[in-house]
């Protein structure tokens, strides 16, 4: 079977503009999430987020394509032109051999809202001609592809906050079928405008800890109360191993294991002890050969049962507490950015990796006895790291986990 390895990684979110500011930033416990300022949110229930602030998009791309692209597929730009600078992909590398796996959870939410207002109020003509193409979920992969000239199979994942993940997943099964020799994942979220947070909120699932935004993302703590929007993105490029050697690439890690699975219980609801979670961690760990895990990025949201059911899960799939490696979710640092969190927090597994040092789950104050593993809480904590796990959830009953090994 071809090996798969990762040689480039790119980011942005709330604490960075790139990989490194962004990954040194998080392990400072430096939080992202304060009262919103993208649009008037006096009137909405939630009033924090984590924003990319002083982002220009027109360092990324020609000011005059701009209007054309929503903000997701702006981020996505950033951290995607970061990947593949990073990888040291020059011209000699065959662009028909070269494709992309996108993702994101909800895509161009901001510009449907816009659209659909600019319909209903102004009439049909109002809306942009520049709306579906801007709003769509692939038209991230068509805008990347387009700009590096990436002429292999251009996927799309769409999976709510799985789909970074899954995108890393498909990225890696069109290379080891021979699809491909190099593909670029990228994932992207901006849903912070009214319909997002009023929508989130409607479902009682975000934290209304307005006054106090610093503290109001807390996995796994006693007194979480909901999860808080972030917007970014998160970009690999994944290689064949024997083609990534041969070009003399430098390797961050080799893509060993990923699972997925269906809870086929609830829209929104993790399914009853994280049974769903807990087969997509087996699936991964199964296929990478039960390695000893040495770090998992949890999905850790912040949220009540997402963080009593992962922790269940993680439990039964390592055969017990006493067996489980050290845990942390960096959402409280970025907040929860959706279809992006996979692609992120991948990156931010492969950089812990890379400097051996596990990040830290801040605001972790107070015990939940029913959250009762290591979460490594508010100091990042020097590790040899040769094997870490970064699990996804999603709405929809959707899961995936990937593993990542030291080369």
């Amino acid at each position: 079977m071809r090996r798969v390895v990762v040689t480039g990684l790119g980011m942005i979110n709330a604490v960075g503009h790139d990989k490194e500011s962004s990954f040194k930033a998080i392990l400072d416990g430096q939080c992202g999430i304060e009262r919103i300022t993208l649009f008037d949110a006096s009137k909405h229930s939630v009033q924090i987020a984590a924003e990319v602030k002083d982002f220009d998009p027109a360092t990324v791309m020609d000011p005059k394509e701009v209007k054309k692209a929503d903000r997701f597929i702006q981020l996505g730009i950033k951290a995607a032109a970061e990947a593949i600078a990073d990888a040291g992909i020059d011209d000699n590398v065959e662009r028909e051999r070269f494709g992309i796996s996108c993702a994101s959870g909800i895509g161009g939410l901001a510009n449907i809202e816009k659209n659909a207002v600019a319909c209903e109020t102004r009439g049909p003509r109002r809306i942009s001609p520049f709306f579906i193409p801007s709003s769509l979920v692939n038209m991230l992969g068509g805008f990347v592809s387009i700009a590096h000239t990436l002429k292999g199979p251009n996927l799309s994942s769409v999976t709510a906050c799985a789909a970074g993940t899954h995108a890393i997943s498909e990225a890696t099964k069109t290379i080891i079928l021979g699809g491909a020799d190099r593909m670029l994942v990228v994932a992207a979220e901006a849903a912070i405008c009214p319909v997002g947070i009023g929508g989130f909120a409607a479902m009682k699932a975000l934290s209304t800890n307005n006054d106090d935004p610093k503290k109001s993302s807390r996995p796994f703590d006693a007194n979480r109360n909901g999860f808080v929007m972030g917007e970014g993105s998160g970009a690999l490029v994944l290689e064949e191993y024997e083609s990534a050697k041969a070009r003399g690439a430098r390797i961050y890690g080799e893509v060993i294991g990923f699972g997925e699975s269906g809870d086929a219980n609830h829209i929104t609801t993790p399914a009853p002890e994280g049974e769903g979670a807990y087969r997509a961690m087996r699936a991964a760990l199964s296929m990478a050969g039960d390695p000893r895990i040495d770090y998992i990025n949890a999905h850790g949201t912040s949220t009540k049962y997402n963080d009593w059911y992962e922790t269940m899960a993680i439990k039964k799939a390592f055969g017990g507490k006493e067996s489980c490696p050290p845990v942390s979710s960096t959402k409280g640092q970025t907040a929860h950015c959706l279809g992006a969190a996979g692609a992120i927090e991948a990156v931010i597994s492969l950089m812990a990796m890379r400097d051996g040092v596990i990040p830290p789950t801040i605001n972790y104050e107070t015990p939940d006895p029913d959250c009762d593993l290591d979460y490594v809480p508010n100091t990042p904590r020097k590790a040899d790291l040769n094997v870490v796990m970064s699990n996804s959830f999603g709405f929809g009953g959707t899961n995936g986990v990937v593993i990542f090994k030291k080369v």
